[in-house]
């Protein structure tokens, strides 16, 4: 039994260990290998027979645990798309896990604080529409397209939900060649299936082409198929790239297609005065994704789905039992009546914390600050000789190549498994129209200038060991065999 004062005098332990990671966090290295001792420790625990003392845990979380962190934390951390928590959104953290509750609907404070925060992330990026918070992107997608599908096949005057999908002409989705995964998993998970799935080209800038988009929906009507929605990118994981949202919208209401924005990553972009007309047509999507979790920096998981009817996603998932009937509720419901999620923690909190610690200027001052980064690393890599800008800089993603003189085509591949074991900084690489590239995410609010002239120092050094290593090799001399 864990009395009172025992619990205090650990939670004062546990809050001094997250404020001396938080505190330190950018004297140590990015990103530290696991050694094999702690590997060991971390991945092959017997089942206890017996319980241990909490001080005992909270030692191990110590010495085995904060030691290797994923690296997003620190501000020379440049990969994927994965921010530092925010203070307040960890300090309200355990709050929220000591009241425990499920936030599937109900009378406490959970869920009607879920309709505040909710509502704040819709102004926040202009959308008129209303939704529920998610574990993540790829569940509020998972939403949005099951409400898309359950509108088409109610235009089509059958239910998706009782009938399923056999017999009917396929649904086709499209969406970006530069789309995002989740997407694909929808689709499968959906039963649209990934047959169905139409990849629309991009141009030059890596943004959804309209004109092929249009002739695609085309094709397929003439083909006896059901398109029924077009998934576009508000600020892709590659490049950060905004589709032309406005001219998509147009073939979207032509074709009767379900708009649906994935604006995860770069919806939040709406916010920087610079970049606010390339988001024009946000507001005419029937859905859109945005993580908080992400640019926002509320700790992880947190996504959001936003519809402009929710009532559309409400119509595809609410599913209410007799022991779950609520004869107190609102004309609103419950959020479980909204996705698949039934048991649902409180993520609301972190949220407005967050928000409301930073209010709207402090976001906009985030999103701006870390494009006004990007912009001045994409300056750096054109006034350099060795490096190579590969797309226009969109929001905070700025990706690029390095082409140092006798450097092998596999050179960027290669680059950000060997900048990382470095432990200066950290990014990761993808591929771009064939071309291996690589990639810098912007989201700290404590990266600064200095840290993306670290981050090309360290490419360069990593190629320079990569070269040492290959000549080193190439020029051992071949044991003979006979």
């Amino acid at each position: 039994m864990v009395t009172v004062t025992d619990f205090r005098n650990l939670a004062s332990t546990a809050a001094a260990l997250a404020a001396e990671h938080l505190e330190t966090l950018a004297e140590r290295p990015v990103y530290r290998p696991v050694p094999p001792a702690d590997r060991e420790w971390l991945v092959g625990q017997p089942l206890p027979e017996e319980g241990r003392p909490l001080d005992e845990l909270l030692e191990d979380v110590s010495r085995r645990v904060m030691g290797y962190p994923m690296g997003n934390g620190h501000p020379g951390f440049f990969g994927w798309v994965n921010s530092p928590p925010s203070p307040a959104g960890v300090l309200v953290t355990p709050l929220a896990a000591a009241l425990n509750p499920s936030c599937a609907g109900g009378e406490h404070a959970g869920p009607l604080l879920e309709r505040t925060v909710v509502r704040w992330l819709a102004e926040l990026v202009g959308y008129p529409g209303g939704g529920l918070l998610t574990s993540g992107a790829s569940m509020a997608t998972i939403v949005a397209l099951a409400a898309a599908r359950h509108r088409a096949a109610t235009e089509d005057g059958w239910d998706v939900r009782a009938e399923g999908l056999a017999g009917r002409p396929p649904l086709v989705l499209y969406v970006s060649a530069e789309g995002h995964s989740c997407l694909r998993k929808a689709a499968e998970l959906l039963g649209i299936g990934t047959r169905w799935l139409r990849t629309v080209p991009v141009d030059a800038e890596f943004r959804m082409d309209p004109d092929a988009l249009a002739e695609l929906v085309r094709a397929d009507r003439a083909a006896g198929l059901r398109p029924f929605c077009v998934a576009a990118s508000a600020g892709t994981v590659n490049t950060g790239a905004v589709d032309p949202l406005d001219e998509i919208a147009d073939v979207a209401a032509a074709h009767g297609l379900w708009l649906h924005v994935d604006g995860a990553y770069g919806a939040l972009g709406a916010l920087a005065a610079d970049l606010a007309d390339g988001f024009a047509g946000l507001a005419r999507a029937d859905s859109l994704a945005l993580d908080p979790h992400k640019w926002l920096g509320v700790p992880v998981d947190c996504g959001c789905a936003l519809l402009r009817d929710p009532d559309r996603a409400r119509a595809a998932f609410s599913l209410v039992p007799a022991y779950l009937r609520d004869p107190d509720a609102d004309e609103f419901g419950w959020f479980a009546e909204y996705g698949p999620e039934q048991t649902r923690p409180f993520r609301a909190l972190r949220v407005w914390a967050t928000i409301a610690h930073l209010g709207r200027a402090g976001v906009a001052g985030l999103v701006e600050r870390t494009v006004g980064l990007a912009g001045r690393l994409a300056q750096l890599v054109r006034e350099a000789e060795d490096f190579e800008l590969l797309a226009p800089v969109a929001t905070s993603i700025v990706a690029f190549r390095h082409r140092p003189a006798g450097g092998g085509a596999d050179l960027n591949r290669e680059l950000p498994a060997a900048v990382n074991a470095r432990g200066r900084v950290f990014l990761t690489g993808t591929n771009l129209g064939g071309t291996e590239a690589l990639r810098a995410c912007i989201l700290h609010p404590d990266t600064t200038e200095d840290d993306l002239v670290a981050l090309l120092a360290e490419i360069r050094a990593a190629a320079a060991e990569l070269a040492q290593l290959s000549s080193t090799q190439t020029s051992s001399p071949r044991t003979a065999t006979g």
